[in-house]
């Protein structure tokens, strides 16, 4: 695609197999020709929008970034489609430097990596602001936070270093208490008792293993099916803020001692009302249209009337709407000046400075 930002694909072949593999937020292809020639590795980040689609030809979607075509008659599509152009690729097989282990095929290293790094200073911050940090949570999204964090009734802005110290205190205190502990004897204490890292495997693998796609958007029972999946991100009835990177988080409950000061706790209602008190729409006429004194108009209370954009002609209003404030006597002839340009340009058909 000519307004893609990542770097040409040098790759040409009359037929080749594509295959891939994932690790946290990246997926790796491998374009390996069936004849002579080497195979070329492409790592993609998704970014917010990103996925792959298959699809014929004659219905290229639109953002169809890179596109790899079958030998079909008609042939086939397989499309990187990314609207917001947040995704991207790169040449090689390196996954990027600085990613921890996957949470879902490397779960045993992620739960390590964590344990053992608690002095980070990342681990200082908020523990929904430390679960996006990819050098130890490679995985885990906006979504996935939100439903990991309520399923355990954790406040969001909980110090990620008290929540995540208690879970090594009770590793330690498990093995002790039992030290031959067989593998499906843990999985099931996992499955009975998760903690914190456990739900940061296994509520992927929800999503992942679900029967429908949940998160192909082209169909609207999975659409919906993904939706019914939720239990608190966007969910009605569920509280919001944004964390101090910018990015919102739901919650139920109680922030938590960590969360931004200065922003009030927004909640999204369960069932839009309609509001007794709410203005009632300015409904357009035939007649008003082309007539504007022909519609009827409520009286405006005088601090709004002052407030106001003065209207066209009335030269009285726009001196009161002036002198209004109390001003130095300069202020008031520059904004008086300003309002006799306007005048004159809207006579001439010209548009105002903005």
């Amino acid at each position: 695609s000519a307004v893609s930002k990542s770097p040409e694909v040098p790759f040409s072949s009359d037929a080749y197999r594509i295959s891939a593999a994932s690790r946290g937020k990246e997926l790796r292809l491998t374009l390996a020709p069936l004849g002579p020639g080497e195979p070329q590795d492409l790592v993609f980040r998704f970014g917010m929008s990103g996925s792959f689609r298959l699809c014929p030809v004659t219905q290229l979607p639109r953002h169809a970034h890179l596109r790899f075509l079958t030998r079909e008659n008609p042939p086939r599509a397989l499309c990187f489609v990314d609207a917001r152009r947040f995704g991207s690729w790169r040449l090689g097989d390196a996954w990027q430097p600085g990613r921890g282990p996957c949470v879902l095929s490397e779960y045993q290293a992620f739960r390590e990596n964590v344990l053992k790094n608690l002095e980070d200073k990342a681990f200082d911050k908020p523990i929904c602001e430390a679960l996006l940090n990819q050098k130890f949570f490679n995985g885990i999204g906006n979504y996935l936070r939100a439903e990991i964090l309520y399923r355990l009734k954790i406040p969001p802005f909980e110090k990620s270093r008290t929540v995540l110290e208690a879970l090594k205190d009770q590793e330690q205190a498990r093995r002790k208490k039992n030290p031959s502990l067989t593998l499906s004897k843990k999985l099931k204490l996992m499955r009975e008792n998760p903690d914190l890292l456990e739900l940061c495997h296994t509520v992927p693998m929800e999503v992942i293993s679900a029967e429908k796609k949940l998160f192909d958007t082209d169909d609207l029972d999975n659409y919906v099916a993904f939706k019914n999946w939720l239990q608190c991100y966007l969910v009605p009835g569920m509280s919001s803020l944004r964390d101090h990177n910018g990015r919102t988080i739901w919650f139920q409950g109680e922030p938590g001692p960590m969360a931004p000061k200065g922003q009030a706790s927004h909640k999204k209602c369960a069932q839009m009302k309609a509001d007794p008190k709410a203005p009632i729409p300015k409904v357009t006429t035939h007649a008003s249209k082309w007539h504007p004194r022909a519609a009827v108009k409520p009286p405006k209370p005088a601090a709004e009337k002052v407030a106001d954009r003065p209207k066209k002609g009335c030269a009285r209003e726009r001196k009161k709407a002036t002198t209004a404030p109390a001003l130095s006597k300069p202020e008031v002839l520059v904004k008086a000046r300003r309002s006799r340009r306007t005048t004159v340009r809207r006579g001439r058909g010209e548009a105002g400075r903005p």
